[in-house]
């Protein structure tokens, strides 16, 4: 009779052994943890998925570079170097094993590195700490499992510690009480893969065995010998054992009832419920030791209900992403770019995510660079735009110490333009008909020299009972919406309305608009600035100032108060006694205020 105890305990904690006799160090208690890892990713049908969707996570579409464009050289090197293939299977290794390997290989002279390839971290052995305590070595054999005393196994140089033509790279992570090597992450639910699998066996050989297991068959008419019984024991398999024989039935002819055969189910008590618990549980465990956030990521359903709506599952992918995904990422990054680092190669590295892009949080992503990072898509070389598609540049706020683009999702925009526009449009239409337009300017550009038109005009003659501040008995300051140049290609409804509109508007006006919409200041600011929806880079729209001189005046004639705004310089604001870096000023000709891509 065989009796198969399942065994909890087995192989909890990894053993790292160090023997006289031997310049390398052991790992596990038979020197064979790596294949006991192995052995669990294929018998557990949860751990196997974890393993293989993380190291998918991991690994992404690839590495990359941000700084490709700027460094075209360097990156076709790395490219060369660091194959996907190679990496894909560092991904694989450092989340299975815990750790990974790299060989690399230098040129003759050993002034580069030539080429860079995976190395299977279970064909190695670490070797001891040399006096200064550092890892100078690394042991290989095909298979430690047949290691015998006679042999040697052959020695390689550990990464930056010789000049031999090929070195040992190891990548693992700190993890406390460990020096040589680096338990797994999911360590502690390693017990759970293995009951997982014990479970299954269970199950198998049950099924495979028909139901030899939880019946007990007696037969009642004396002992036969051992050739008899064996016999007997073969017909009894060979009918009755296998899924395929469910549902036979058995035919027994009896002298009498005394020796008739007796078939006895052996029960377990609710042992449907008690597998059922044990499957749950171990599943359970083992999800938590990998901290998978929702199994949904992974492609495994559960009854939990977590990550079942698209809100809850983006939360969980952003989550995981920056939790479990990055610090891995992170780790081969920082050996990558000491590989890199020798051959004289400086690249802003990152991993290609996997992520769907409307799950990627992008709230503190202020540059290209950043996006692409984030997204891992490239953007084009063209766009000078600050901020990525979908959002939209009001102002700049403070990031880490530093003045970056203030992006909004442009729903938020929309909504802003479409309060604008309708309080714009309730504002009645102004008779000019006594006024002559004399001057026509951007506001942005010319704003500074405004204040000092303004001071001008004043000076002809002023009127308490004006319409605008700027205004005075003969001169009216007004300001339009309107285009430059042809556009390509369609331009924002905004545009569009407010162009069609054909209306001009006092600064109170507009100022009131940027105080109603105030929500929508960049950070550090009180208000929002309607001033600033000037076009940008890729719009020829913006708000122009428009000069009228009231027609027939006694004052000025229209040549010479069009000579004198022409003649409008800094030394004016001497005279006005208006700084040149008065607050009016900097906040509207700033370039952190050129915003508004078509």
């Amino acid at each position: 009779m065989s009796i198969r105890i399942v065994n909890l305990s087995t192989y909890t904690t990894p053993e790292v052994k160090e023997y006289k006799n031997k310049n390398w160090v052991a790992y596990g208690e038979d020197n064979n943890y790596y294949q006991f890892l192995i052995d669990r990713y294929n018998g557990s049908a949860t751990n196997n998925a974890a393993i293989n969707g993380i190291s998918q996570m991991i690994f992404g579409r690839g590495i990359d570079a941000t700084n490709s464009n700027k460094r075209p050289d360097e990156y076709a090197q790395m490219k060369s170097l660091l194959k996907d293939d190679d990496v894909r299977k560092l991904s694989y290794d450092l989340k299975l094993m815990g750790q990974c390997a790299m060989q690399v290989v230098y040129n003759k002279k050993h002034t580069r590195i030539i080429e860079v390839a995976h190395f299977p971290i279970e064909t190695l052995r670490s070797g001891k700490a040399n006096e200064e305590g550092e890892v100078d070595s690394y042991y290989y054999m095909a298979d430690w499992s047949e290691v015998k005393p006679s042999d040697e196994p052959e020695r390689l140089a550990a990464f930056g510690t010789s000049k031999e033509n090929i070195e040992i790279y190891c990548v693992k992570p700190y993890r406390a009480g460990f020096y040589y090597y680096s338990p797994v992450d999911y360590q502690g639910g390693l017990q759970y893969a293995e009951l997982e699998e014990e479970i299954a066996n269970y199950h198998l050989n049950n099924i495979m065995n028909g139901l030899a297991p939880s019946m007990l068959i007696n037969f009642n008419n004396g002992i036969p010998d051992e050739e008899e019984r064996s016999i007997i024991e073969n017909k009894i398999r060979e009918k009755f054992s296998g899924s395929s024989n469910a549902g036979r039935f058995i035919l027994s002819f009896n002298d009498n009832n005394e020796s008739g055969a007796t078939v006895e189910p052996v029960q377990l008590s609710d042992a449907h419920q008690q597998y059922q618990f044990l499957s749950e549980e171990s599943m359970s465990k083992v999800m938590v030791s990998h901290r998978i956030i929702s199994p949904m990521l992974l492609g495994i359903k559960d009854n939990t209900g977590l990550g079942n709506n698209a809100e809850e599952l983006k939360t969980a992918s952003v989550l995981m992403d920056n939790t479990v995904i990055r610090p891995f990422q992170n780790l081969l990054i920082g050996a990558f770019d000491n590989i890199l680092a020798f051959n004289g190669i400086t690249l802003n590295l990152y991993f290609r995510t996997l992520q769907p892009l409307e799950f990627i949080d992008l709230e503190n992503a202020m540059t290209k660079e950043q996006v692409e990072e984030e997204t891992g898509e490239k953007l084009s070389t063209q766009l000078k735009a600050p901020c990525w598609d979908g959002y939209e540049q009001i102002g700049t706020k403070i990031n880490d110490g530093k003045e970056v683009p203030n992006c909004v999702p442009l729903e938020d925009i929309d909504r802003l333009k479409s309060d604008i526009y309708n309080s714009l449009m309730n504002i009645e239409d102004e008779d000019l008909s006594e006024y002559e337009l004399i001057d026509t300017r951007p506001a942005n550009e010319y704003d500074d020299k405004l204040n000092s038109s303004i001071k001008f005009a004043s000076a002809i003659s002023s009127s308490p009972a004006k319409v605008s501040e700027q205004d005075t008995s003969i001169l009216k300051v007004r300001y339009k919406y309107t285009t430059g140049r042809s556009t390509e290609g369609k331009t924002r409804d905004f545009c569009d309305k407010m162009l069609s509109a054909d209306k001009v508007y006092r600064k109170e006006d507009l100022d009131k608009q940027s105080s109603d919409n105030s929500q929508f200041a960049p950070s550090g600011e009180s208000s929002y600035n309607i001033w600033l929806y000037k076009g940008g880079v890729n719009c020829s729209h913006y708000w122009e100032r428009r000069t009228y001189l009231r027609k027939n005046n006694k004052q000025i004639s229209v040549a010479e108060a069009r000579a004198k705004i022409m003649e409008l310089d800094p030394s004016l604001r001497k005279e006005a006694k208006m700084p040149v870096n008065a607050p009016e000023v900097a906040q509207i000709a700033s370039a952190k205020n050129n915003y508004w891509r078509k």
